[in-house]
């Protein structure tokens, strides 16, 4: 076979250019993207576009629900917005308690639920209102039980307004002010704030008038407990080398510059009570047979999801907010169109007619006492251990306490020269280590108790004086 039978294949004449692609070779856009064809792409590349194209669809989904849940219930309120007002005119007025969520450092979760799901609700509506957050635990129940026990001062006339209070532009007369706050309404965001109200509520139908400073009640109780005590003195012998020493080394008490406690004058005697808690007679201290009717209650489910092992949730929860707009909603709705029921109290086993069978009254059904409930589960565990961490604090506390103690007072009287660091970082001194432990006795105690108020084991506080005061805002259609 020779070379001229071989039959040669015609040359590929390469595609001329569009004018297009003429055009965008002169702006530096290389050839090889002017002249690419598209494909698919590769398995890896679809798995991940439909993965978080996915997502994204339903993330945006939900964003989209979220806006016309609002906008309808928002729809259904603003017409009670609308209408004439005078200048003096006060709009309905709510009050919000948010109680600090166990094991949860940022306290203020309830109430950021509140301005997220609920607020647009009752500004479309022209609903004021005023929050109170509880730092710890407890100041919920402390607000609640002073408010109340200033209200029967009030009503029982051991307390009344300054005649410049009265003179105000603003100011109403009770029955008008009483009427003006039943129109309003109490929302309480989550089964803890609802455990310190009905604690704090009882405290303050059920104790005595008197204005009570519980800090000057611990600082008496602390002041006799010896731990401030001086030690024990020697013997006659040791006391007289002592006290001859001690003489030598202590200036004197008006030229030395140092100061020295045993300059100071003992303090003068606490004044007597007040002439106000003086008059307050035993009739007016005992608690009322009856409670006036208090303002509606609106309760708003809140779970606030913390620690690793509910991180699943938290992610379902990220997705599907629709749901907390639809409940906070639906929530403000109620409020907003003034529908109650009476409360629901608790059903306790009947008590045994036999004498000698010892049985206990304990509860059935705890009715609207149990409202969410079901979120106490999401608590950590490690909550429990908060009486027994608190008295382990308290234990290694007092026992640093006698050398801080020893310390400052041999600086304060002289007895010892400073030492070096002591004089970069002065120690603190006998009245500061006073006041240092009253106050971690107060926060220790508090802790505590607001802890034992709203643990899982501890039912709602409940006194069968509030089955008539106490109404639950319900849905309009029931």
């Amino acid at each position: 076979m020779t070379d001229q039978n071989v039959t040669k294949s015609p040359p590929v004449v390469p595609k001329p250019p569009s004018g297009f692609q003429t055009a965008l070779r002169y702006t530096g856009i290389p050839e090889s993207w002017l002249n690419k064809r598209p494909k698919l792409p590769s398995r890896n590349w679809l798995i991940f576009l439909s993965v978080t194209s996915s997502i994204a669809g339903y993330y945006i989904y939900d964003r989209r629900q979220c806006k016309q849940i609002r906008q309808r219930y928002i729809d259904l309120v603003k017409d009670q917005a609308e209408g004439l007002v005078g200048p003096l005119y006060a709009p309905r007025k709510v009050n919000v308690y948010g109680a600090k969520w166990p094991g949860d450092e940022d306290y203020d979760q309830a109430v950021k639920y509140f301005r997220k799901y609920v607020k647009p609700i009752l500004v479309a509506a022209a609903v004021d209102f005023e929050m109170f957050v509880g730092k710890r635990h407890g100041d919920i129940a402390d607000r609640i039980a002073n408010e109340v026990r200033l209200k029967r001062r009030m009503d029982l006339g051991v307390d009344k307004l300054s005649v410049y209070h009265r003179a105000l532009p603003t100011y109403k007369p009770p029955d008008v002010a009483r009427q003006y706050e039943l129109d309003g309404g109490i929302v309480l965001i989550g089964r803890p704030t609802l455990k310190e109200f009905m604690a704090g509520l009882k405290r303050g139908w059920t104790e005595g008038l008197e204005k009570v400073d519980y800090e000057e009640q611990l600082a008496r109780e602390l002041e006799f407990d010896g731990h401030f005590d001086e030690p024990e003195e020697p013997s006659d012998e040791l006391q007289t080398f002592s006290d001859a020493s001690e003489r030598r080394s202590i200036p004197n008490a008006q030229n030395s510059p140092v100061f020295s406690p045993l300059q100071m004058r003992p303090p003068p005697p606490r004044p007597p009570p007040s002439s106000a808690s003086s008059t307050i007679s035993d009739f007016q201290n005992a608690p009322p047979d009856t409670i006036p009717e208090l303002p509606p209650l609106l309760l708003v489910s809140f779970t606030d999801h913390i620690g690793l092992s509910q991180v699943p949730i938290m992610i379902w929860e990220f997705f599907n907010r629709r749901h907390s707009v639809r409940s906070g909603a639906e929530a403000a709705y109620r409020l907003v169109m003034k529908s109650t029921r009476p409360i629901v109290p608790p059903e306790f086993e009947p008590e045994s007619i036999f004498g000698d069978i010892t049985t206990t009254n304990k509860p059935v059904n705890q009715g609207d006492l149990d409202f969410d409930k079901h979120v106490e589960s999401f608590y950590k565990n490690s909550l429990n251990k908060i009486p027994a961490e608190t008295e382990k604090a308290r234990a290694k506390y007092y026992e640093a306490l006698p050398a801080k103690l020893a310390t400052a007072r041999a600086l304060a009287r002289g007895t010892r020269e400073p030492t070096k660091d002591e004089i970069a970082n002065p120690p603190p001194t006998e009245v500061e280590l006073a006041a240092e432990r009253m106050k971690k006795e107060l926060r220790w105690r508090r802790d505590v108790a607001g802890w034992e108020m709203i643990k899982p084991t501890q039912k709602v506080v409940w006194d069968e004086r509030f089955q008539d005061a106490i109404r639950i805002f319900t849905d309009p259609s029931l």
